[in-house]
């Protein structure tokens, strides 16, 4: 069973050496990593280039494109079944891919399995989403797998970072990646094939998630979750047509609603007002 590791690498030279040594010290050996670079500025390149070894592979952007286009590419050149996400700063524990590939070759209906993370990097950081995150792992540790989780993704991100996934290729090519929130790119992947099978999701911190200033998530100006969660449930409604689903986005985000047609409200608002109580001609 062979796995394609996807890394997409912008301006990363100081962390990706020790990105791609995590995945050559894998214990499971059939696997390809794929890196696709964003026209880095610096010399992330060179030092890829650097290794002399077939299963990596280098693809160079002729020009910027973005995470969105770069992932894509990652996932066309990709050649097996399964996709790992790997971030060019992130490190993956040596027996990151035989754990993973042993889950999805005993359950067959599941279509993305992650993992818990060990947080590195900036201290406050670190402590800040240690507390934040807290209440998560709870919840995904009481919980029996594989599990449909639609419904989960509606309030919070259930999974930490790109670099605790594995999911199947067929899916990832059938989901939309016009994320309504660009920094949350992922979290609008992981709502629309959810809706397409069943997750696992393994407790054992098999992902190094570093963490500091200069990451994807801190370049975004774009602050309201709210938009992301909404739209990427109504990509979902388009495509299965199911009534529950609308129903289930107008239950929960009728806030949202409010303030997207306020000035329809607004308009209709004044238009019964005038209709119940008519100026009284003098």
């Amino acid at each position: 069973m062979k796995i394609s590791i996807i890394t997409a690498s912008y301006n990363y030279e100081n962390y990706i050496k020790e990105t791609i040594q995590s995945v050559l010290s894998q214990t499971y050996n059939d696997w390809e990593m794929i890196i696709v670079d964003d026209c880095s500025t610096d010399n992330s390149v060179n030092v890829i280039k650097s290794y002399n070894d077939e299963r990596i592979k280098l693809f160079v952007n002729e020009k910027n494109l973005g995470l969105k286009e770069t992932l894509k590419r990652g996932i066309k050149e990709a050649t097996s079944d399964w996709i790992v996400f790997l971030e060019s700063d992130d490190v993956l524990s040596p027996d990151y891919l035989a754990k993973k590939v042993e889950i999805a070759q005993k359950y067959n209906d599941i279509n993305l399995i992650f993992n818990d993370c060990e947080f590195f990097g900036d201290e406050e950081r670190v402590k800040a989403f240690e507390y934040a995150l807290k209440k998560t792992r709870s919840l995904l540790q009481n919980q029996g797998y594989p599990k449909k989780m639609f419904y989960d993704f509606y309030q919070s991100n259930k999974i930490f970072t790109f670099s605790s996934v594995m999911a199947k290729r067929s899916d990832l090519l059938k989901v939309n990646f016009n994320a309504k929130l660009d920094y949350l790119i992922d979290w609008h992947l992981w709502i629309q094939l959810s809706s397409l099978g069943k997750f696992y999701y393994l407790s054992e911190k098999l992902t190094k998630w570093r963490l500091h200033n200069n990451s994807y998530i801190n370049s975004s100006t774009q602050k309201s979750p709210v938009d992301l969660q909404t739209a990427s449930y109504l990509e979902v409604f388009k495509n299965k047509k199911d009534i529950g689903i609308l129903l289930f986005i107008l239950i929960s985000h009728p806030l949202w609603y409010a303030r997207k047609y306020k000035r329809e409200l607004r308009q209709k608002l004044i238009s019964y007002k005038r209709k119940a109580f008519p100026k009284k001609k003098n």
